[in-house]
């Protein structure tokens, strides 16, 4: 008995020494809290995208609060978190432009078709490892949700074979572009313009056959721009959003309707 009674004191000693030893050694190695981070972490949305190119919210809180990064880069937040954040820094809020992610594509089932019958697993990123991925153009929306997947806005679904984003919900916050693998989604500003929405560079001929609403590099739309808004690089057309108009004159030019107009 007496024997036990030892063995439960010495163990009960020892957890009481190693518990004050623990207690010494997190006041002493123990980490001052920013409180200005903390106010400014408070004011961040918690999205922790990674949009701002901090590791998340709380990387981007420091920053701020060190003075090493600037406010407005806080994609979901928006103007309401800049004008928060600004106020805690004590500084002028700038102005914030609103964005949005837009596809890069309109290749729908009724305008191209897969490859071959998939029947693995439900993934674009998996999809591409097999034969570099289902449709028939290697450049476009391959509509197995990886994006959908990845939006914690419930911003962006497939339809018919193809994403499409609702700008109404969308926050700019990157991930659907992230989740990508062909790399078709960008982030643009919300503004009136016109979009080119096909990202295929194969040449026209060979657009034409992979789908009937490509771009097949025609520079009608380039031509037809006054403003010098459209360049057509590698057989594909790029609408530079700050240059362009909204005239509408590539849109009636592009031959192939893969130019629209995208509504703030």
């Amino acid at each position: 008995m007496n024997s036990i009674l030892l063995a439960v004191g010495i163990v009960a000693g020892i957890g009481l020494l190693i518990g004050l030893i623990l207690s010494i050694a997190s006041i002493i190695m123990a980490v001052p809290k920013d409180e200005k981070a903390e106010k400014i972490l408070e004011a961040l949305p918690g999205a922790n995208c990674g949009a701002c190119g901090f590791s998340g919210c709380s990387g981007y809180a420091e920053a701020l609060a060190k003075g090493k990064a600037e406010p407005g880069l806080c994609a979901p937040g928006g103007l309401a978190c800049t004008k928060a954040v600004s106020e805690i820094l004590g500084v002028e809020t700038g102005s914030v432009e609103p964005k949005v992610a837009v596809v890069k594509c309109m290749g729908s089932l009724e305008h191209t078709t897969y490859k071959a019958e998939y029947s693995g697993i439900m993934s674009c990123a998996a999809a591409m490892k097999i034969g570099g991925g289902l449709t028939a153009c290697s450049y476009g929306c391959m509509g197995l949700g990886d994006c959908e997947a990845a939006c914690p806005y419930d911003a962006i679904h497939v339809n018919n074979g193809v994403a499409y984003v609702d700008g109404s919900k969308c926050r700019a916050c990157t991930l659907c572009v992230k989740a990508c693998p062909r790399g078709i989604i960008e982030i643009v500003p919300q503004k009136d313009m016109a979009l080119v929405r096909c990202s295929n560079h194969d040449k026209g001929g060979v657009t034409r056959k992979l789908c009937d609403i490509g771009c097949i590099g025609c520079k009608k739309c380039e031509k037809a721009c006054e403003q010098g808004a459209v360049k057509v690089t590698d057989f594909c057309a790029f609408v530079t959003p700050e240059l362009c108009t909204n005239c509408g004159a590539c849109v009636e030019a592009c031959p192939q309707h893969c130019i629209t107009f995208f509504k703030a």
